[in-house]
């Protein structure tokens, strides 16, 4: 959410900006931390790269990189579908559907309408027929949100957007205060606060969509789109967040 589901531009050209190496999650699993530039520092964002049959790849949360990096995406496979993984996650599809013209773009279906005022979109669900490779569309936030389940033999990866983050580093001044602020995860992983407040619509269907996670056989690792992945004791987290979705639940409605 720190892209802001209201972002007033959209990158045009290919920009590279500050980011890491690939690193392998799996097989055919990759994923790479960049940053977004704002005052007084940057704060962390991540980019998932997934091997599909057909030696294609399917791009989650676009973010340019150098050549290098690139060539290491391109010998992985075709980057063959980019997906937009919610309304804030639009800045650098442009420039990313320019390099690769043939890839197919993918979005949520509640996020379609934001996503098509940066580029059009192909499709609402999984279109690459790899049944290893799943898409969600996540309960209880208006459809706006994707998420993805990886199933390998070395265990099942759960990639998800703005649901949840991972924020223990941020970099500069700006970065901390907005981490905390806003429930960035600094301290564990958990929902952001302002997600909660702006795109939370039923807390209960998106709680028990937490739980069917949690209970995903040989569940690995949780890959978040701002902040570290999560590679110890997942499924128990995400019964933790399911928790405090309920428990929040009850305190707002003994408010009214």
């Amino acid at each position: 959410m720190a892209e802001g589901d209201r972002m007033p531009r959209f990158n045009d050209n290919w920009t590279v900006g500050p980011h890491g190496q690939l690193e392998q999650l799996d097989e055919g699993l990759l994923t790479v931390e960049g940053e977004i530039r704002m005052p007084l520092g940057n704060f962390p964002r991540r980019m998932t790269v997934v091997g599909l049959t057909g030696q294609r790849t399917a791009i989650w949360s676009v973010i340019p990189l150098a050549e290098p990096q690139m060539r290491e995406i391109e010998a992985l496979g075709d980057p063959s579908f980019l997906i937009v993984p919610g309304p804030g996650h639009r800045l650098d599809i442009k420039p990313w559907k320019a390099r690769y013209p043939k890839a197919k773009v993918i979005c949520a279906p509640g996020a379609r309408d934001a996503v098509q005022k940066a580029i059009n979109v192909d499709a609402t669900s999984d279109v690459w027929a790899d049944p290893s490779v799943q898409l969600e569309t996540v309960p209880g936030i208006a459809g706006k949100e994707a998420a993805l389940l990886i199933r390998r033999e070395g265990g099942t990866t759960l990639v998800i957007n703005d649901l949840l983050a991972n924020v223990r580093h941020p970099h500069g001044i700006g970065a901390h205060i907005m981490a905390r602020l806003l429930g960035f995860g600094v301290s564990h992983p958990q929902i952001p606060r302002i997600g909660k407040w702006m795109f939370v619509k039923d807390r209960k269907a998106l709680a028990m969509a937490f739980r069917k996670w949690a209970d995903e056989p040989d569940l690995k690792r949780i890959v978040v789109s701002h902040g570290d992945v999560i590679a110890s004791e997942p499924g128990k987290i995400l019964q933790r967040v399911a928790a405090d979705l309920d428990e929040s639940g009850i305190m707002k409605n003994a408010a009214r």
